[in-house]
């Protein structure tokens, strides 16, 4: 209740989209299957991704409180930082409750809409995730290639409008989906061999056209990724560059180890997102069930991992912790 409260201002255009479209009560409910292959052990597997959950509500909401509360990391990295943790809260509880309860109470039909809702927010928010990675990167690149004019060019104006379009992105490009998908006959099984709603694995199960749903699809994952990657790739050749110039080891190190929590967080992301998409239309010699464990790690690795290397590794983050916790002894 709290996240559907929390959510509602940036659900309105996905709900207003439902009301408009061909939405029908008839619609079956779905029987997620969970991890298939491993049902018997799969009350076993819950342990630690619910472990994994834990941590990314943890972790997460520590950072957003200590960068709220200290006006010192009221800077653009920061700022960032606690746009990627709001994010990562969305992404990992739009996931785990239901599959926590697949998994361990064997709760596993979903209703038709509750289905779409969450295969929407899972997609829009991992979109807003990489456009908030590639916001990071030119962070670094202004903070390395342009240190004396960081806070003249990120100013908080230039940092809101960013994270505007990083959710109007999400936002437009995802509508589409449970528009299309509302348009599909599912007169067969309604048995989804997977933990969470997953667009391609409620697509897979219709038994009219849908070549527009994986048309859409596969562009939108190209358009977002694609782009964001080569944005990302382009901000670290530049940072290289820059770096090489430096004079001195100890300024290049320094400069580096300023990359290297992003650098972290970028691949913890990327990687398994990028398997999980490959396989779903490549992988048809992967085993199922690694492709389901991979692609539920996918949604709650980064949201654990991320509070925890930044913690590490930046400085002014894990003094402010520290200290918080101190106070409060």
């Amino acid at each position: 209740t709290i996240l559907v409260s929390f959510l509602s201002p940036l659900s309105a255009p996905f709900m207003m989209t439902l009301s408009n479209s061909s939405w029908s009560p008839l619609h079956p409910s779905f029987f997620l299957i969970g991890i298939p292959g491993l049902e018997e052990s799969q009350h076993w597997i819950a342990l630690p991704l619910c472990a994994l959950y834990l941590f990314a509500l943890v972790g997460n909401v520590t950072i957003l409180f200590t960068i709220w509360t200290d006006p010192c990391l009221h800077q653009p990295m920061y700022i960032f930082l606690a746009m990627l943790s709001g994010i990562d809260l969305v992404l990992a509880s739009s996931t785990a409750p239901k599959m926590l309860a697949v998994l361990l109470v064997d709760a596993h039909e979903i209703g038709y809409t509750l289905c779409l809702i969450q295969m929407f927010f899972i997609h829009a928010f991992s979109s807003m995730e990489s456009g908030v990675l590639v916001a990071m990167a030119l962070d670094r690149y202004v903070a390395i290639c342009h240190p004396l004019h960081h806070s003249t060019i990120l100013h908080p104006g230039v940092i809101g409008r960013i994270g505007m379009a990083v959710l109007l992105r999400g936002l437009v490009l995802l509508v589409p989906f449970p528009i299309l998908l509302g348009r599909l006959t599912f007169c067969g099984a309604t048995v989804i061999g997977h933990a969470y709603c997953e667009h391609m694995a409620v697509v897979k199960l219709a038994c009219s056209e849908t070549t527009v749903n994986r048309a859409y699809g596969l562009a939108v994952a190209l358009l977002v990724v694609g782009l964001d990657v080569l944005a990302i790739g382009i901000s670290y050749a530049l940072i290289l560059q820059a770096v090489v110039k430096l004079p001195g080891v100890e300024a290049r190190l320094k400069a580096f180890s300023t990359c290297g929590s992003h650098i972290c967080v970028i691949l913890a992301f990327y990687v398994p997102g990028m398997f999980s998409f490959l396989t779903h239309r490549f992988g048809h010699h992967v085993p199922h069930h690694v492709h389901v464990l991979l692609a539920t790690l996918y949604l709650l690795v980064p949201p654990a991992l991320n509070p925890f290397v930044y913690g590490v590794k930046t400085a002014q983050i894990r003094q402010r912790v520290l200290r918080v916790f101190y106070i409060k002894e």
